[in-house]
C-alpha cells in the first residue's frame, strides 16, 4: 500500500530549474518510495540514478557540463536516491543547475551529516530541503476511520511508525522487523561517521536515554555510567540527532532564578525504535512506562507537524528547582504556548510559577481525548 505523504505537494512546488529538492531522513522512512511516487507525478521524462550504484560514480566521475549534458540527453528531470554515497556530489549538483538550462534536481540522503556537508557550501542558495520522517498521524486520515484510531494509537505507542511496520499485522514479525532497523540500518549509518567503531557504547548510550524519556539527562552521569567522556557523549548524542534517531528540547528561562536550564531532555523520533532499544514490547495497557511512551509520541507528532506545515518554533521544556514543570514550551510568534502531555488529564490549570512569571503565554492539556487535533 503507498502512503501518501503530506510533503508531497511541496515538494512538487519546489522541483523548479536552478534548485536541487534535497530529501533527508533516517533509513527506511520511505525516501525511495516518495521519490518514485515523485517521479510519476511531474509528467516530464527523467534520469534515475542510485548513489549506492558504482555505475553511478562512474557516470558522475568527470565533473564536465558537456558530459552531464550527454548523460541527461533530452530529459530534464533529474533524481538521485542516496546521493551521499557519490563523491564531491554538491560540487556536481551546482554545476549542473548553474550550466544546464531548465533543468530539475531532486536527491535523497539518509544521514544528516553526510548529505549537509557534501552539498551545503556548494549548494548555497541552490536547495530546498525537505525531512521526511516516520508516518505521522495526519497521513494515518488517509486510510485510517475514526473507530480505528484508538486501538491503532495503542500500538503504534508500543511499535512506532515505520511505514512498513504499520502494515505488518503480526506482532513478532513487528518486532523483529524494528530489531533489524537498529541492527543493520541506523547502526550502519552511525559507525560510519568518522570511522566509529564502539557500537555497543552507542547501543548503551541509547538504552540511557531511553529510559530517561521525558527527564532531564546529564551528560557527566552517562559518561561515568559508560566510562567515556563528557565530550564523547556530546558527540554520539550529535550523530544520533543527524541521523533522525534522537531530538532534543533544552530548558527554557528568561532569567528567573528558580528555572533549570543546565540539562537537555532527549526524545526518539519513533516509539518503536526506543522500545527496540530496551527490548519491551509488551502491550501499552500492561507498562508501567505508558507516561514517557506518550510524551516521547506526541512530542514527536509536534515535531513533525511543526516541520511539515512550516512552523517555524523554538521548542523548551520549562522546570523549576522546586519541581514545577511543564513538558512543552514553543516560542513562537511573539508569544509563547505552554503545554503538559500526559495520556490522563492531571491537572487543568498551569504552574503558579509559571503563570506568575508569564501571565501572558498560553496554556493547554494534550490528552488522549484532545490530542488529535494538535497534531493533525
Amino acid at each position: 500500500m503507498y502512503i501518501d505523504r503530506v510533503i508531497t505537494r511541496k515538494i512538487l512546488e519546489s522541483m523548479i530549474p536552478g534548485k536541487v529538492v534535497v530529501l533527508l531522513g533516517a533509513r527506511r522512512v520511505g525516501k525511495t518510495v516518495l521519490l518514485r511516487h515523485i517521479s510519476e507525478k511531474i509528467n516530464e521524462s527523467f534520469l534515475m540514478l542510485n548513489g549506492e550504484d558504482f555505475t553511478t560514480h562512474d557516470l558522475l566521475a568527470k565533473r564536465s557540463t558537456q558530459s552531464y549534458k550527454n548523460l541527461l540527453g533530452d530529459k530534464r528531470v533529474l533524481f538521485i536516491d542516496e546521493a551521499q554515497k557519490i563523491p564531491e556530489i554538491g560540487a556536481k549538483l551546482k554545476l549542473m543547475v548553474d550550466e544546464i538550462q531548465n533543468l530539475k534536481i531532486m536527491i535523497t540522503g539518509s544521514s544528516a551529516f553526510d548529505i549537509q556537508g557534501q552539498i551545503g557550501e556548494p549548494l548555497t542558495g541552490r536547495q530546498k530541503v525537505f525531512t521526511l520522517y516516520p508516518i505521522c498521524e495526519k497521513e494515518f486520515t488517509s486510510f485510517e476511520s475514526i473507530t480505528e484510531r484508538d486501538d491503532n494509537l495503542r500500538l503504534r505507542l508500543v511499535y512506532g511508525n515505520y511505514p512498513e511496520v504499520i502494515q505488518l499485522s503480526n506482532l513478532t514479525v513487528k518486532t523483529e522487523y524494528l530489531k533489524e532497523i537498529i541492527n543493520s540500518y541506523l547502526l550502519k549509518d552511525i559507525l560510519a561517521f568518522e570511522n566509529i567503531k564502539n557500537s555497543s557504547k552507542i547501543i548503551n548510550l541509547l538504552r540511557l536515554i531511553a529510559y530517561q524519556v521525558g527527564s532531564e539527562v546529564s551528560l557527566n552521569e552517562i559518561g561515568k555510567q559508560l566510562q567515556i567522556s563528557r565530550n564523547t557523549v556530546e558527540k554520539y548524542l550529535d550523530i544520533l540527532s543527524k541521523v533522525f534517531i534522537l531530538f532534543k528540547l533544552t530548558g527554557f528561562s528568561r532569567n528567573l532564578r528558580k528555572e533549570i536550564v543546565k540539562n537537555s531532555k532527549w526524545y526518539f523520533y519513533d516509539n518503536g525504535i526506543r522500545n527496540a532499544v530496551v527490548a519491551n514490547f509488551n502491550q501499552f495497557n500492561v507498562r508501567d512506562d505508558c507516561g514517557a511512551l506518550w510524551e516521547n509520541y506526541i512530542l514527536s507528532e509536534r515535531i513533525k507537524f511543526q516541520n511539515n506545515n512550516s512552523i517555524i518554533s523554538n521548542n523548551y521544556f520549562w522546570r523549576t528547582y522546586d519541581q514545577q514543570e511543564i513538558d512543552l514550551i514553543e516560542e513562537r510568534e511573539g508569544s509563547l504556548f505552554a503545554y503538559e502531555l500526559k495520556w490522563k488529564l492531571t491537572r487543568n490549570n498551569p504552574p503558579k510559577a509559571w503563570i506568575n512569571a508569564y501571565p501572558k503565554s498560553n496554556f493547554k492539556n494534550i490528552t488522549k481525548q484532545n490530542y488529535f487535533e494538535w497534531v493533525v
